[in-house]
């Protein structure tokens, strides 16, 4: 079945054909778990549409997916995907900095469409990377990044076909010649496009028309471009025919060709994946087919070479199990390459040639280490390996050595000599290790996937908290996300008494740190110097019998203290210059910058003083009586290279600001005033970066903190001084006191209620955020050779140094490990302890495991064992699960109590309830099936756990456990006894001695119950594939009616019930929608105590009634939890 494609991109070039293979089709779905709900908020000014509308951008809810990536001029570009198709809505571009190893966002960009592939390109001789993305838009789209303005640029929008996510719809697949000079985009099946890529005369990209390279009848696994130097381009694809399976009807075909296929090579086992090897000048070209079990060199004219995948060496190894590389990366080095390629356990392999011209002579594989799963690798010149992980965070190493020296065996090529069409069927193995060739340096949260989550307040916080279920297998996770950015604490040391403020200060303009910390009390002044350590200096000049008001570095190198009797003016030399107030009043505020002083003296009169050129203070003959007492003083910050500003911002107690002038010809002037809801508390006038401008003009803003806990943020004309846009955010019950830091390269300010906030620009964007940390007093900003960017506080009577490092990031997070995959949790209302089912399918369960080592003559050494959390548990056979029940603290975070279930059952629901029969005792009620299989899906039993909560909630006591016939997937507390979903059947139970007594059955749901909720009487029923219905319990006759059903079936994976009547619905195609029960029929529901109307004539082959579509907006994700919550007490209910 030869192929051959002619791409020319100039007259007279040569011919050359595009390659094609072929592969197994078994493997082309993998299992990729479920996706996580969105949590954070990132919202843009700028718009990258690439969706079949223009849309512009709203503020939209960040999802936290596993990732792809790729390499970007020392910078990493991702989108956040997860599965087939890689469902997104955002991009980021990241950037490390090789100093710390640490890894920043410095864009994300919400894109509208479901982003499928993306891939990079250069142009020949160009010095930075496009971007090319394939979506559902029916457009391939390329997008150049502007540092400038920080944003993504449309250059190119190409329509080709229709929208969507189908396996005819391009976009599924990008692949680009290394060269940058032509691009193909494919789907699924047949069809793949070939755009040619030039520039103009102007030296701008341009795109040509598509060449057509359909085939039909053939599914598409997998393309890469080849790198072939400068001769014409060559795409690689690995492709199945199924023509003679699809006229087949015994599917005997159909298996035939999942074993053998025949293209432009001969045949291809399992292939899944193809990367390219440099060529041209620097390599011998070609491309490596990763295959079930093995690797395989493949290039037109060359030998076909093959090696084996090294496994692992382990006692618990399922002989008949293939191995597959899900990822890899090609790193050029000067005058060398290699491969690292991912098997699906996490183990690193590095690929090797050895070539003399164009001919490769062998390819030699070793064990490199071990990481979690990823989506995508890639290699940073500077020595770092990003992992995009499928599951959990995402991690940042760098290369300590390139495993050329380590005890790992290494396998070629020339060892495992084949004849064309031979299947190698070598094992060959390794023993696994800890990291010996990267060093974590490190991780960016994700939450993927996310199975269960709720909103709670378990530890008595001001703000709830979100309580999440993510990961999946030995990398699971509890996720508790506190509101607020994530603060690292540096040191804390006690004072001796409760201190008042707090400056750091540097001695000359030209420190690159800061030198002193001033710590002002009631009645004394204390001054630290910074440096190895933090020790009291007393020969600085200070006056330390007076509390301090304002400290200033002033002009070239002197200091500047301000106090209630005077300004001391502190020269290099020690020598002191004071201004002392005039008779009986005293210096009640002050603002300050290098060149100017604004005091305000009791009864509300201004003074105003200026650096000369010769460096002296030197007061103005122009002061100002304000109309009443000044609360607050704010003076411009001071631009580089100028001696003055121009406005001066006083707060007075008659609920007013004024901004006055400070230009010499109108010292003092009033320019604009504003009134206020309450008195000023503190005010910063901050310069933050131009959203709009893509030169470095700045905006100037007012920030006034109010009594009342309000915070504003208002724009201060820089001509006019007029005052306008003003913006109002409640931050807290207690007054809102104002600082000027330095975070992120910018200005920032952080603002001090009953919890800290900062207000920050990222990404052209104001953010005003809280932090997770202490109640604060004072603070001001503080640099050191250790800490570029920190904060120094006082909290009581100690004074904390920290620093904020991941900004965006709106929730800072707690992750408490958990062993196996977590499927749902449900939290003891009395003792607040939360009890978590944990399940995992093809594992060993731990008594399994033992006595499959012990078979073995191996002993259960728990000192020796590779850590779970990297290497993952052991797999086993299908139908085996291992499964567990845990109580935990929400508090400390500490595992109180651990179940692991025996006789291979596995855990799917469960919930806590009390038995009206057994007063005064919390029970716990656990769902279980044994020895199930999925597909065809048969079990043994069905099983119901009843533990009692003992010991305060923290641990459980065995009662009994019940069999029943199917899974119970769905169970629920319902008026003193326990309500089951127990496949098509529900079921009342009610507690008996020895086991759960049937109280009441309904059999007339349509397929498998998944979900419950009630309120009381009304029953509400989530179907697994014909959505909800609605049902009353008619406890006169014991019996349970289903009244109303919804109108379409939908595949349903949570509900919430929103009021009596109102249910929201979440399903398997991303679908979320509201139903509400029609008012009327509520009422006649409920009027009918008999049930007569409940069980009256069925319509459209359902229920009497149906429910009315409210609501219905398409996600995108698997939605896999629902709840109804508020996240301030008093504030507005959300879904």
């Amino acid at each position: 079945m030869e192929r051959e494609y002619t791409i020319n991109n100039r007259p007279g070039a040569c011919t050359n054909p595009i390659s094609l293979t072929a592969k197994k089709v078994a493997y082309a779905v993998q299992d990729v778990g479920q996706q996580e709900a969105e949590a954070g908020y990132v919202g843009r000014s700028n718009s990258v549409n690439i969706g079949p509308k223009d849309v512009s951008p709203k503020s939209r809810a960040r999802s936290l997916h596993p990732l792809d990536s790729i390499c970007y001029p020392r910078e990493l570009f991702r989108d956040w995907a997860a599965g087939t198709p890689r469902l997104t809505y955002l991009q980021e571009l990241l950037r490390p900095d090789t100093t710390t190893g640490k890894v920043h966002s410095i864009l994300s960009h919400d894109v509208f469409v479901v982003i499928r592939s993306l891939a990079a390109f250069r142009l020949t001789g160009a010095s930075k990377d496009y971007i090319v993305i394939g979506s559902d838009s029916g457009r391939i789209v390329i997008l150049e990044y502007n540092p400038t303005k920080n944003v993504f640029e449309k250059v190119h929008q190409e329509t080709f076909g229709k929208s969507g996510c189908h396996r005819m719809v391009l976009g599924q697949y990008l692949a680009t010649d290394p060269k940058g000079r032509a691009v193909m985009i494919g789907s699924m099946e047949k069809q793949k496009l070939v755009y040619i890529l030039n520039r103009d005369i102007a030296a701008r990209l341009t795109i040509g028309s598509p060449l057509e390279a359909h085939k039909s009848h053939t599914i598409v696994h997998h393309c890469t471009g080849v790198d072939v130097g400068f001769e014409n381009p060559i795409f690689a694809c690995l492709e199945v025919d199924y023509t003679e399976a699809d006229q087949d009807p015994t599917g005997e075909a159909f298996n035939e060709t999942e074993k053998v296929m025949k293209t432009s090579f001969p045949k291809i086992y399992h292939g899944k994946w193809t990367y390219c090897f440099p060529g041209g000048t620097d390599g011998p070209s070609g491309v490596l087919v990763c295959s079930e079990d093995y690797i395989t060199y493949k290039h037109i004219g060359s030998a076909t070479l093959t090696v084996p995948i090294p496994r692992r060496e382990s006692p618990l190894e399922i002989k008949d199990r293939g191995l597959l590389i899900v990822s890899g990366v090609v790193h050029k080095m000067k005058n060398s390459f290699f491969l690292l390629l991912q098997s699906e356990e996490g183990d690193l392999y590095k690929v090797t040639i050895d070539y003399t011209g164009d001919t490769v002579n062998e390819i030699k594989i070793k064990y490199f280490d071990t990481v979690s799963v990823a989506s995508s690798l890639c290699i940073l010149k500077s020595g770092f390996l990003f992992v995009a992980s499928e599951f959990g965070n995402h991690l940042f190493y760098q290369f300590e050595k390139l495993g050329d020296d380590d005890d790992s065996p290494e396998y070629s090529s020339k060892d495992f000599m084949m004849t064309d069409g031979e299947r190698l069927n070598a094992r060959v193995h390794f023993k696994p290790r800890p990291l010996e060739n990267l060093l974590l340096v490190d991780e960016l949260a994700s939450m993927a996937p996310l199975t269960d989550a709720k909103v709670l307040n378990l530890t008595d916080e001001d703000t709830p908290q979100i309580y999440a279920l993510c990961g999946r297998g030995s990398r699971s996770t509890m996720r508790i996300l506190r509101h607020g950015l994530e603060v690292t604490e540096m040191a804390v040391s006690p004072l001796p008494a409760n201190p008042t403020a707090v400056w750091t200060t540097r001695l000359t303009a030209d420190d690159p740190y800061d030198q002193y910390i001033i710590v002002s009390f009631s009645n004394a002044t204390l001054v630290l110097s910074i440096g190895e350590t933090v020790e009291e200096v007393t020969d600085t000049g200070f006056l330390a019998t007076t509390p301090t008001i304002a400290v200033q570095q002033l002009g070239q190198d002197a200091l500047l203290q301000i106090y209630p009797q005077g300004i001391r003016h502190i020269r290099a030399n020690k020598q002191v210059t004071e201004w002392r107030a005039p008779g009986g009043r005293q210096i009640v505020r002050a603002a300050t910058n290098r060149q100017q002083v604004v005091i305000a003296l009791t009864g509300g009169e201004l003074v105003y003083f200026e650096v000369d050129e010769s460096g002296n203070l030197s007061e103005s003959h122009v002061t100002k009586e304000m109309p009443g007492n000044v609360t607050c003083l704010s003076i411009q910050p001071l631009p580089a290279g100028r001696r003055r500003v121009r406005f001066l911002a006083v707060g007075c107690d008659d609920n007013t600001v004024r901004i006055l002038s400070l230009d010499s010809a109108s010292c003092l002037e009033p320019l604009s005033m504003q009134a206020l809801s309450s008195v000023p508390e503190s005010l910063v006038m901050i310069d933050m970066p131009d959203q709009l401008s893509e030169g470095s003009l700045t905006t100037l803003y007012l920030n006034i903190g109010l009594q009342n806990g309000v915070l504003l943020r208002t724009v201060l004309d820089q001509t006019t001084g007029q005052l306008s846009d003003t913006r109002t955010r409640f931050l807290g019950a207690r007054g809102v006191k104002l600082f000027e830091l330095n975070m992120a390269g910018n200005p920032a300010v952080l603002a001090l209620s009953s919890r800290p906030w900062l207000s920050y620009q990222m990404q052209s964007r104001i953010h005003l955020n809280p932090l997770s940390y202490d109640i604060l007093e004072f603070a001001a900003s503080f640099s050191s050779e250790q800490c570029l960017e920190g904060v120094v506080a006082i909290a009581g009577n100690e004074l904390k140094i920290f620093t904020i490092e991941k900004f965006g990031q709106v929730f800072n997070e707690t992750a408490i490990p958990l062993t196996y995959t977590p499927r749902r949790f449900v939290v003891n209302p009395v003792h607040k302890s939360i009890a978590i089912i944990e399940t995992d399918h093809q594992t060993y369960s731990a008594q399994e495991k033992k006595k499959k080592l012990k078979e073995h003559g191996i002993k259960d050494n728990a000192e020796n064992e590779l850590d779970p959390a990297v290497f993952g548990h052991p797999r086993s056979v299908p139908g085996k699960w291992a499964s567990l029940i845990r109580i935990l603290n929400p508090s400390t975070g500490e595992t109180t109590f651990r179940l692991d279930l025996e006789q291979n059952e596995a855990a799917f629901s469960v919930a806590v309830l009390n038995f009206a029969v057994e007063a005064g005792g919390l029970f716990l009620a656990v769902g279980t099936a044994a020895d199930l299989t999925m597909t065809p899906k048969s079990l043994s039993s069905g099983f119901i756990h009843i533990y009692k909560f003992v010991n305060d909630g923290l641990s459980l006591e065995f009662v009994h456990k019940t069999p029943v016939e199917d899974v119970p997937y769905a169970l629920l507390h319902f008026q003193g006894r326990l309500l089951a979903g127990i496949g098509r059947f529900l079921r009342i139970y009610d507690l008996g001695k020895r086991k759960l007594l049937r109280k009441c059955e309904n059999r007339s749901l349509p397929t498998s119950i998944v979900t419950l909720h009630n309120q009381g009487g009304r029953i509400v029923i989530g179907d697994v594939q014909e959505s909800v219905h609605y049902a009353s319990y008619i406890a006169a006759d014991n019996k349970i009616v289903v009244f109303a059903d919804d109108k379409s079936p939908r595949w349903i994976t949570c509900s919430a019930m929103m009021d009596y009547d109102t249910v929201a619905v979440g399903d398997k195609f991303g679908n979320f929608l509201v139903n509400r029960l029609p008012q009327k029929v509520s009422q006649e529901i409920d009027e009918d105590e008999a049930g007569s109307k409940s069980v009256g004539k069925g319509y459209l082959h359902g229920a009497g009634h149906k429910l009315d579509l409210l609501a219905h907006y398409h996600v995108g994700d698997v939605l896999t939890s629902l709840a109804k919550t508020s996240f301030v007490a008093g504030g507005r209910e959300l879904v």
